[in-house]
């Protein structure tokens, strides 16, 4: 496969996969901010601190408000951040490699991207902002399922898997990452911290809200969150389960030139199939994420180096 069509595929999943997250973050963020407790301001920058937008959002914007950065993330054009600028890269990327891609992958991704351009601020009022949001992963739903459900399992599937997961593992270390210094606080118990439905929204972010009664099956404990989002295989948001898929798919693709990028993942995959929970605690929550969010930024470099660079 040319390095441009491998580009474009990965990236094409990686920018699907982006505008869930975002969704999910500002899902999660717009809930926290109506709860009581005095947080709304930081439930409100969240979304900045995480995508690494606030300068950009206060130099154009200025104040920050609740609808502003509801608008900055959901339809702004000149936002690289942006549900509809994730969602015109990810078109655009599909547009260049029609022909490596299925007829129901393209349909999907098209007529989301003719939908998004349909929306205006009014709109999206009227809509209101939680169904917008579920719209949005909604579409990113279909447009996984249907790439998973139709396309063969060959490169062409192999990278836009590999772009669907680095994305993922990336936007939850990061939303742990803001979340922390709240919600994990050291030498706090956890109703002082947040209350029992900030930690539930926090966890419906992920999609983790029903595993978390499943498995554990009491009150929401920081120890039991860590180690669910963070080290266990079998929630699909989880870091161990999303490298879980990038060492496997990486395996999957042919050829030397990617041995580093290879090396790099199963170090890191390692660390997190061996590692407890006591361990990250132990070296600090908020240390542990950011370097995890180094290795897979160094691990993105990687694969980019030497699988999606034109030669």
């Amino acid at each position: 496969m040319l390095s441009r069509t491998a580009g474009c595929i990965y990236w094409m999943s990686r920018q699907m996969e982006r505008a869930e997250n975002i969704a999910r973050v500002l899902d999660v963020s717009y809930q926290m901010a109506l709860m009581p407790g005095g947080m709304e301001r930081e439930q409100i920058l969240a979304p900045l601190e995480i995508t690494g937008m606030r300068s950009a959002f206060e130099t154009a914007r200025g104040r920050v408000t609740a609808d502003e950065v509801m608008l900055f993330f959901a339809l702004n054009p000149a936002n690289p951040s942006s549900i509809y600028s994730c969602i015109k890269q990810a078109r655009e990327n599909a547009h260049v490699v029609r022909g490596k891609i299925t007829n129901e992958m393209w349909e999907s991704l098209n007529a989301t991207w003719l939908e998004i351009q349909g929306m205006s601020r009014d709109s999206l009022k009227r809509m209101g902002v939680s169904r917008f949001l579920e719209w949005v992963k909604e579409r990113s739903h279909l447009f996984r399922g249907a790439t998973f459900g139709t396309i063969r399992r060959n490169d062409a599937f192999h990278f836009s898997r590999l772009g669907t997961f680095l994305e993922r593992a990336d936007n939850t270390a990061r939303i742990l990452l803001v979340k922390v210094p709240t919600l994990f606080s050291e030498g706090i118990e956890p109703s002082a911290a947040a209350d029992y439905y900030q930690w539930a929204a926090l966890l419906r972010s992920l999609s983790a809200f029903e595993s978390y009664r499943d498995i554990y099956r009491e009150s929401i404990l920081p120890e039991h969150v860590a180690e669910m989002l963070l080290l266990r295989d079998d929630l699909p948001r989880s870091l161990h389960a999303c490298l879980n898929e990038i060492t496997q798919v990486l395996e999957n693709i042919e050829g030397n030139s990617g041995i580093e990028a290879k090396r790099l993942a199963a170090q890191i995959h390692a660390r997190l199939h061996y590692a407890q929970v006591a361990e990250a605690f132990k070296e600090g929550l908020q240390n542990y994420l950011q370097e995890f969010l180094t290795e897979i930024n160094n691990l993105g470099a990687l694969i980019h180096t030497a699988y999606l660079e034109v030669a």
